[in-house]
């Protein structure tokens, strides 16, 4: 006879329940990996690149200016410039910093020894076992963004979950961070493809926040890309005129396929990354002195018989794990990616690849990690179903990393061992009634019941329970306050942006 569950797990509003969780304080500690001998062989490298090698700055003459004017050895677009110099820039950036979210209940610490999780960002497909695989548009970056709002284990919602492609590229920032800011309350990433983009993320974050707390706060960040090998362009040191010079943040990632980008070597595109981050932390901190700064890491293994980039790769994790290192001794917070994955759905090469990359992301300190859920085929996709699918085992990684052992009186259960004898069972002692509750992280879309209660429920694997509970999420959403006059500034300047800018299509 088949055996009935107890419980069967549910997919409505009990499951989606949970507290909010703005940032994770960690308790365990960092994993470093490097001896000192290594480190400091590392450094050398990374100052002989800055001293040495030098890396260029194109397409910005005010950028070159700023450079020439500190003093740096500028040849044509070529920067080279003494390593300690460049060291004492960077100490300049705060090691942690809070950005302010419009509800600051939800305010997010980066650095030190916080850490926060944020969706994919960039991708411009979206797939769902209903409709399949299709470009991005509003109504899916819509929904990604009340989800990244909803789930508890992620604390920032980014930016381009999912790229809107109904909108002209010209007009697209406009309405992505209205998204942002009026379907959620967490704090978000701004726009970076154009200055003018960013001069309007930072004019509209003005208007959500206020003056006097954008004065005294950061409350919005850009996120970049350096063009590896060696070279920043105007995207980046244009972005961080715009966000530092007006006293926000700016993530700078060097975006490095090893073989490809930087040498094959992961040692070298280790050194290759920290260098080219740090130059422009440097960079920064020559526009405003204190600028909150991101050191990123997003360095990636490849196939040489293809040139397709892989992911949870033992050299990827490897360098996760000696940047977060190299980024600490520097005082500088850490960025790298998450749940990555070269597979083009939620299976098992998904699990593996993902996990792999995120455990290490986890383990190496990252302070804001990007991609932390939803990335599918290498970045070119994001799933509705992966994303509430990695954000789910998020929760397992922030009770590693914020309770770590408990080690107390109340753990050690001795009370317990007077109420149990030899060879009885603890589940219905006092010691466990107390605590039960919160003993164990129980993921909600993983089915630990038996195979004749799983069958009775219909036999759903993870895929189609991740389906069902985003969309129950959405059934459920209930969109928080906004000011009614800060909601009407808002769609006058989007309004009046869009009237100014001409339509275009690339």
């Amino acid at each position: 006879m088949a055996r009935r569950a107890r419980s069967r797990r549910d997919t409505g509003a009990a499951a989606i329940a949970a507290p909010p969780s703005p940032f994770i304080r960690r308790s365990l500690p960092f994993f470093d990996v490097l001896d000192e001998e290594t480190v400091v062989k590392l450094e050398g490298q990374v100052d002989w690149i800055l001293q040495e090698v030098g890396i260029e700055f194109r397409d910005d003459p005010d950028a070159l200016r700023i450079w020439r004017e500190a003093g740096a050895d500028v040849s044509d677009c070529r920067v080279k410039a003494p390593a300690d110099w460049v060291r004492s820039l960077c100490a300049k950036a705060p090691k942690e910093f809070t950005q302010i979210a419009r509800n600051p209940e939800r305010s997010v610490t980066i650095g030190g020894r916080n850490q926060v999780f944020a969706p994919i960002y960039g991708a411009p497909f979206v797939r769902d076992l209903e409709h399949g695989r299709r470009y991005g548009d509003l109504d899916a970056l819509e929904k990604l963004v009340k989800l990244a709002y909803m789930h508890p284990n992620l604390h920032h919602t980014g930016l381009v979950i999912v790229e809107p492609c109904d909108i002209p590229v010209s007009h697209r920032h406009l309405d992505m961070l209205y998204l942002h800011m009026s379907r959620s309350d967490k704090p978000h990433l701004g726009a970076i493809t154009e200055m003018s983009r960013a001069e309007d993320s930072v004019a509209m974050a003005e208007i959500l926040h206020g003056r006097e707390v954008m004065d005294k706060h950061c409350v919005i960040m850009g996120n970049v890309n350096t063009n590896s090998p060696l070279l920043v362009d105007k995207v980046v040191t244009q972005a961080i005129r715009v966000y530092c010079g007006r006293g926000q943040g700016i993530i700078v990632v060097p975006f490095i396929l090893s073989g490809a980008m930087g040498p094959v070597s992961t040692a070298a595109s280790v050194t290759q990354a920290m260098a080219e981050a740090m130059i422009c932390c440097a960079f920064a901190q020559l526009v405003r002195p204190g600028a909150p700064f991101v050191l990123g890491n997003f360095l990636s293994s490849m196939s040489l018989k293809s040139g397709a980039p892989t992911f949870g790769m033992p050299e990827p994790v490897i360098s996760n794990y000696a940047i977060g290192q190299m980024a600490r001794r520097a005082g500088l917070p850490l960025r790298c990616g998450g749940s990555l994955t070269a597979s083009k759905i939620e299976d098992a090469q998904a699990a593996y690849e993902s996990a792999d990359s995120m455990h290490s992301t986890m383990l190496a300190g990252s302070n804001y990690t990007l991609h932390a859920a939803g990335w599918l085929e290498g970045g070119l996709c994001t799933g509705f179903e992966k994303l509430v699918m990695d954000a789910d085992r998020l929760g397992s990684y922030q009770k590693v990393l914020d309770h770590g052992l408990v080690v107390d009186d109340e753990s050690l259960a001795r009370d317990a061992y007077g109420e149990v004898v030899p060879g009885g069972h603890f589940l219905g002692c006092g010691h466990t009634m107390r605590n039960y509750t919160e003993a164990f992280y129980e993921p909600k879309l993983s089915d630990s019941e038996n195979v004749e209660s799983w069958e009775d429920g219909g036999s759903k694997d993870m895929r189609v329970r991740a389906f069902e509970r985003w969309n129950a999420m959405l059934e459920q959403y209930e969109q928080p306050e906004l000011d009614v006059a800060t909601d009407e500034a808002l769609r006058e300047f989007v309004a009046r942006r869009k009237r100014e800018i001409p339509e275009a299509w690339y």
